[in-house]
């Protein structure tokens, strides 16, 4: 299963922002993103995750959690 992590670089090595269980020895790929195009992918992101879950037809689901 892939999952993505976000993390930070701090004194030559790689630091999750999260906790998360990674067995030894789990391969990973990491990503680059420079500071000037990180609010870009974030932007980015939450755009499409905007379109997916705010739309009309997902309001019936708000009303049956109300009851």
């Amino acid at each position: 299963m892939l999952k993505t992590l976000w993390a930070t670089v701090r004194q030559g090595k790689i630091e999750l922002l999260e906790s998360a269980e990674i067995p030894e020895g789990t391969r990973v790929l990491v990503t680059l993103l420079p500071d000037d195009e990180a609010e870009f992918w974030l932007q980015a992101s939450q755009t499409s995750l905007d379109e997916v879950w705010d739309n009309a037809e997902d309001d019936v689901y708000a009303q049956l959690l109300q009851k």
